[in-house]
């Protein structure tokens, strides 16, 4: 499709424009590389909720889920269904640290709980996989620009690549957030208008439509059979992927970095929240596309499935729908690749450019060396990005699977941080090598489906970090001050307050708005079943 006219390309430049101009507006309140990591933590709680939503619900979510929904039915909704539980774990057991810090670099916790080589460890395996990551979001977005535009798939990668570096480079994590909003509400926009669309355009009513897709056993979301090679049941839903997103929340600079702008632990804690509530309805919504796609096009084939809703828009003919669309996923693509391109910068620099070669230089020196990493991961993350390219399935499945090969040992080098009161940084790095070569085995060898493989890549690190510890050091004798036992400890010995603002900062207890997430989640489930029920 060639053919995208004035109107559309004035929609997508304007879009572009406003986000370069944010950009340069709050560039020129950037003057050390505090600002440039973490801004001046006087962000609203709103603004970074939405970030942490669009960056998220990226691309791949816009493209993919439909995508992924349109053959698999109702059932793949399990895999984002447990978002509430994954942010009550976060906020309780996560933010807490994190946020008290003080630290730009969320790895920095491993370092005052184990060593260097722990800490080193992990900001090496995130710089990997968040390159992997923003590699496919980019091809999302190539994707979309070549289908609507002409432009060849290389030149758009190379477009989306300098739009988002250039006000990342100049804004830092503010321009961040609020370019996020932006893009935010522009993605939701283009969401809402392609659901009308397709629900006015279905052939028969939307609940005859609905009827005849039961029929074909696509509108059922409960899959109990216990097969760990379907990757959409119920169990690989609450347990399997609950661990594998209280990974991406709590153990992703990207994600957890936004939280530390914050003006306080209660704010931080919000805007995690507002995931937990809206991440099921977004997905919802996304997974409802595809079943109702199923249906306008009859179960048509497509040579690549994540072109379907682009297929959609240019039939449906409403002036400027494809260039609002190119837009939102263009917004989702850039509120994931930013967010990206200013936490790989930041470990980069605090975790070892900082550490290992220049640890005393000033802030306006980090500053500078934060915004040269910037570019350079922008231009190293283009070459996984074509190879993402070769692939026409769920570009969102295809990510999720890369990335379920690194979540294992993420989780158990920060579970037993939390829990362990004998693991030791040499037990640790053991575990980690084990459960990377498990997860190996596994995936070659079995059919496993992947999001299993957070829980066996975390056993397995468990199994061999905690008996090598006491092979190799021995018994502790105290709980450590940076797990959860030494620092409820810490603050009783202190006599500090465990609350601050109605909200607790120490780690291990629940918030009242946690119970109400937890809540909600029940009440989603029940409103999944009554979906189906009243088909």
């Amino acid at each position: 499709m060639t053919d995208f006219g004035t109107l559309n390309w004035s929609i997508l430049v304007s879009f572009v424009a406003a986000n370069l101009l944010l950009g340069l507006v709050i560039g020129k309140r950037v003057k050390s590389s505090e600002d440039f990591y973490v801004g001046r933590r006087t962000t609203p709680w709103w603004a970074i909720g939405i970030s942490v939503v669009a960056t998220y619900v990226s691309a791949l979510s816009f493209l993919g889920v439909p995508a992924w929904s349109y053959t698999g039915g109702m059932s793949v909704m399990m895999v984002n269904v447990n978002f509430p539980l994954a942010i009550v774990i976060v906020i309780t057991l996560f933010v807490p640290f994190f946020y008290g810090s003080g630290c730009p670099s969320i790895y920095e916790y491993q370092e005052r709980r184990f060593g260097s080589k722990s800490r080193s460890t992990i900001s090496a395996i995130f710089l990997v996989s968040q390159g992997l990551s923003a590699a496919a979001i980019l091809y999302a977005t190539s994707l979309v620009l070549s289908f609507v535009t002409g432009i060849d798939v290389v030149y758009a990668i190379v477009v989306v690549t300098v739009i988002a570096l250039v006000y990342t480079v100049m804004g830092g994590i503010t321009a961040v957030i609020w370019t996020d909003s932006i893009q935010g509400t522009i993605l939701f926009l283009g969401v809402g208008i392609i659901i009308y669309a397709v629900i006015t355009q279905t052939p028969d009513s939307l609940h005859a439509t609905l009827v005849e897709l039961k029929a074909q056993k696509l509108t059922n979301p409960f899959d109990w059979s216990i097969d760990v090679s379907n990757t959409t049941t119920v169990w690989t839903g609450i347990i399997a992927m609950t661990l594998y997103h209280t990974t991406v929340y709590g153990v992703n600079q990207a994600m957890a970095q936004r939280t530390l702008a914050a003006r306080s632990i209660g704010d931080a804690k919000k805007s995690y929240l507002m995931m937990g509530f809206a991440a099921p309805i977004i997905y919802f919504a996304f997974t409802v596309l595809g079943v109702l796609f199923y249906a306008h096009f009859a179960g048509r084939e497509f040579e690549n499935g994540n072109t379907i809703i682009l297929e959609f828009a240019a039939s449906y003919g409403l002036p400027g729908l494809m260039g609002l669309i190119a837009a939102a996923v263009l917004a989702a693509s850039m509120s994931t690749l930013d967010s990206t391109l200013n936490s790989m910068s930041t470990v980069t620099t605090v975790d070892f450019y900082q550490k290992y070669f220049r640890k005393h230089e000033s802030s306006a020196h980090y500053l500078a060396v934060s915004r040269w990493f910037t570019i350079a991961w922008a231009m190293i993350i283009i070459a996984p990005a074509l190879m993402f390219s070769k692939t026409s399935g769920s570009i969102m499945e295809t990510l999720a699977e890369v990335g379920s090969y690194f979540v294992g040992a993420k989780l158990a080098m920060y579970g037993m941080g939390f829990f362990s009161k004998h693991t030791t940084e040499r037990g640790l790095l053991a575990g980690v090598v084990a459960g990377f070569a498990v997860v190996w085995i596994v995936a070659a060898t079995t059919s496993i489906s992947w999001p299993w493989f957070v829980v066996i890549g975390a056993v397995a690190n468990v199994g061999v970090s905690w008996p090598m510890s006491l092979i190799l050091d021995g018994k502790q004798a105290n709980w450590h001050p940076y797990s959860v036992p030494g620092q409820l400890k810490k603050h009783r010995d202190a006599g500090l307050p465990e609350k601050e603002g109605g909200w607790y900062v120490v780690p291990g207890r629940i918030d009242s708005l946690s119970y109400v997430l937890l809540v909600w989640f029940v009440a989603f489930m029940f409103g999944l079943y009554l979906f189906h029920l009243a088909i």
